[in-house]
C-alpha cells in the first residue's frame, strides 16, 4: 500500500530496442550522407536481421519501425546508386570497346 491507501500500480518493464534495428536506421541515414553504396547494403542486411530478431522474440524486443525505416532508406539509396552508377559503367565499357576501332584506318 502506498501512503494514499491505494495499492501500487504494477510496472511493466519496457522491452529493449533491438540493436540491429538501431544499426539499420543509423546506416540507412549514413547511406544518404557519407557512404552511399556500402552503408545502404549494411542498412538492408541489418534491417532484415532486426525484423527477424524482433519477430522471433515474441515481444522481447522493440524497434520494428526503426528497422523498417532503415530498410526503406537503404533500398531507396541502393536503387538510386544503381541508377547513377550503372549507366556510367555501361558508357565507360562502350567507350573502352570503341578505342581499338578509333585507330583503325580505312583504305
Amino acid at each position: 500500500m502506498t501512503s494514499s491507501g491505494r495499492p501500487p500500480l504494477p510496472i511493466s518493464p519496457t522491452p529493449p530496442t533491438s540493436t540491429l534495428a538501431v544499426v539499420s536506421l543509423v546506416t540507412g541515414i549514413l547511406a544518404w550522407i557519407l557512404l552511399p553504396f556500402i552503408a545502404a547494403i549494411v542498412a538492408i542486411i541489418t534491417g532484415h536481421m532486426a525484423k527477424n530478431e524482433i519477430k522471433k522474440s515474441a515481444g522481447g524486443f522493440t524497434g520494428d519501425g526503426l528497422a523498417t525505416a532503415g530498410l526503406a532508406l537503404g533500398y531507396v539509396q541502393l536503387g538510386l546508386s544503381l541508377c547513377i552508377c550503372l549507366p556510367v559503367i555501361v558508357l565507360t565499357a562502350v567507350g573502352l570497346l570503341t578505342i581499338p576501332f578509333s585507330f583503325h584506318r580505312l583504305g
